[in-house]
């Protein structure tokens, strides 16, 4: 199993590429990051840092979308980065949320979503790409690559991941959850015609090394009503009897509305409807051999990556302690001598 570490860009910069420096030298593999500009402060300048001050970890938002940044300005940042740093990039992509919501914005279509995916990949990965009625393709652009990754919910948008996705981010560690979604981005693909094992997993969700539960459930309950936002879309669409679990769509029927102002941030006023179970079930909470425990779990299930938020008062410590015992339990083990 991989490890990435997911950073809000709240400044000072130096703060955030601070952490990801750690997160390299604890043995994470990623180092990701919100994309909602007006919130925070802008990913990809931050990006071209952490790359200039660490050696292989890899760096992208969890996740950009298709409305707020031209597509082929995207593809040209990554393309630049990669050129600058070698292939240490990669995309999380959605419909959007904070980014487009807190101007009134809304979400795009998963047909614009499918097109975008397509021009930034083709693009960023030195290829040409039909756009706008014309043929693009950097000139300056050799060898670059990039995967991109779709962060998805409801049915339509897992079939959509399943088509085309590189790789498949579910924002929560509910294990029920996660064995539907997997399944579901697994058949889309294979009734695509497209190998079913060829999409890498991720499950990003808070995590938070501690053992005092009720401190780490307040700290963490802000995911449950970041994760509110998008299952309340899906309610809208496909009602509340839909083919998603009702672990999924259960909980939200007790919120009240959304403050972005907030969004993202422990002790958030705002996610005070999540109950107790759905923040240990979506999160990744408790001591270390708890955390090994259930990441074990989602590996069986066929989980790559597990993505850890970072939006908490114990940042430090509990990239030590995945540094030193949760990532060495998670890896494959290869002795010097059989």
């Amino acid at each position: 199993m991989e490890f990435g570490a997911v950073l809000q860009t709240n400044p000072p910069a130096s703060r955030t590429v601070a952490l990801a420096k750690l997160a390299e030298q604890h043995g994470f593999d990623y180092a990701w990051t919100f994309d909602s500009h007006v919130l925070w402060q802008e990913p990809y300048v931050i990006y071209s840092q952490i790359l200039a001050e660490t050696h292989r970890i890899k760096v992208g938002p969890m996740v950009t979308n298709p409305a707020t940044r031209d597509w082929t300005v995207t593809a040209s940042t990554y393309a630049t980065l990669n050129e600058m740093y070698g292939n240490r990039t990669i995309c999380g992509i959605g419909r959007g949320d904070s980014a487009v919501r807190v101007s009134n914005g809304t979400p795009t279509t998963l047909k614009t979503l499918r097109e975008s995916i397509h021009v930034i990949r083709e693009l960023a990965n030195s290829r040409s790409v039909e756009y706008n009625g014309t043929t693009l393709q950097f000139p300056w652009s050799r060898g670059s690559e990039l995967d991109i990754w779709v962060a998805a919910y409801g049915p339509l948008a897992l079939k959509l991941t399943g088509e085309v996705g590189d790789g498949f981010i579910l924002q929560l560690a509910d294990l029920d959850i996660a064995e539907w979604m997997i399944g579901a981005v697994r058949t889309a693909a294979d009734n695509a015609g497209r190998d079913p094992m060829s999409i890498k997993f991720c499950v990003a969700a808070p995590m938070y090394v501690g053992d005092d539960i009720v401190h780490m459930r307040n700290q963490s309950r802000w995911f449950g009503g970041m994760v509110g936002n998008h299952v309340a879309d899906i309610v809208t669409k496909y009602g509340a009897d839909s083919s998603v679990p009702a672990a999924l769509t259960d909980y939200i029927k007790a919120r009240e509305g959304y403050d972005y102002n907030e969004h993202g941030l422990a002790g958030n006023t705002h996610a005070d409807f999540v109950p107790d179970e759905i923040v240990d079930r979506f999160c990744v909470l408790g001591t270390a051999e708890e955390h090994i425990e259930k990441l074990q779990a989602l590996k069986a299930l066929g989980v790559d990556q597990f993505a850890g938020y970072l939006q908490h008062d114990n940042k430090e410590e509990t990239l030590r302690v995945y540094g030193e015992t949760v990532i060495p339990a998670l890896r494959e083990h290869i002795v010097a001598r059989a």
